[in-house]
């Protein structure tokens, strides 16, 4: 009985601890109630969340970090391909790079060291620990790139349809651009993100040459480079956008029928390994494997009857 009236009361101290720290530290009532009354908060009072706080430090680790020019605009280019607009981004890309290599290396180190299992080549164990903690996330930004850019190229085809559309009914192609980009959110959002880029850009003041240059260098699509460049000299000389898009919109499906049949004509090849090292073993041993048996059962006693 006492231990029963122990476990309540301890659960009844817990809750109200937690209760009054989330009161406290989250909820803020004084600061809703500060608010009301039109009193202003200084910057030392605010309450800020621990994550930014802890992407500020990663933030900073990554301006301590050197780096080389050229890497620098690689992987800034790779950022914008996998929509990570970011102005901090690159900074703290860097610092999870020095970060998760510094951590690694000291779990490393402590593995090695802790089992003693060290020997003369511990520290080639621990730098590669260290290199594959720094290039882990160049890795997993580069399949970031990949796949949105797989998306990009999967929805624009249905984009140019909707564009056609949304030109031969009389609307320019800023607005179609801007249709575009609230028609299609749901199904293409990475094809519509960089539509809605390129209306602000236009909006902020730039030339449309220049705003669908950009995206084109942005989205890192080949396709979609194609496009702006058809564009681009449709709006320079002066033709029908309508029909240069519709032009363009049956050219992508064609490219992608083609680079489908070839996909399919390439299966034959790519089964040959799987059929030998899989499906063929498991063919013997279902058909091959009872007689077999039965042979071994049969024979085997007067095979070693005669020795």
């Amino acid at each position: 009985m006492s231990a029963l009236v122990a476990s309540i009361l301890l659960f009844f101290v817990i809750t109200v601890v937690l209760s009054v720290m989330g009161f406290k530290f989250w909820a803020q009532p004084q600061t809703a109630v500060e608010r009301v009354m039109g009193e202003v908060e200084t910057a030392h009072q605010t309450m800020r969340d621990p994550s930014l706080s802890f992407r500020d430090l990663l933030a900073k680790i990554g301006d301590l970090v050197p780096s080389n020019p050229s890497d620098v605009g690689i992987i800034q280019r790779r950022l914008l391909s996998a929509g990570i607009r970011n102005p901090r981004a690159l900074h703290f890309l860097y610092g999870i790079k020095a970060t998760l290599a510094l951590t690694l290396s000291v779990v490393g180190a402590g593995a090695l060291f802790g089992t003693g299992s060290a020997n003369e080549l511990a520290p080639f164990h621990i730098l590669a620990m260290g290199g594959f903690g720094w290039a882990a996330p160049n890795f997993v930004l580069g399949r970031m790139s990949s796949r949105r850019q797989l998306a990009i190229r999967k929805g624009l085809p249905n984009a140019l349809d909707m564009l056609v559309i949304c030109v031969e009914s009389g609307l320019g192609l800023d607005q179609s651009l801007m249709q575009v980009s609230k028609e299609l959110r749901t199904a293409h959002p990475e094809i519509t993100d960089e539509f809605t880029v390129l209306n602000l850009e236009m909006r902020a003041g730039k030339r449309r040459a220049e705003s669908l240059k950009n995206m084109g260098d942005r989205a890192g699509v080949d396709e979609l480079k194609r496009m702006v460049s058809t564009l681009i000299q449709a709006d320079k000389f002066g033709t029908s956008i309508s029909q240069t898009l519709k032009n363009f919109s049956d050219y992508m499906r064609t490219q992608m029928r083609q680079e489908a049949e070839e996909k399919a004509a390439k299966i034959g090849v790519k089964l040959v390994f799987p059929i030998f090292f899989f499906i063929l073993p498991a063919l013997f041993v279902v058909t091959v494997g009872p007689m077999l048996v039965r042979v071994i059962r049969d024979f085997m006693p007067q095979i070693m009857g005669n020795f």
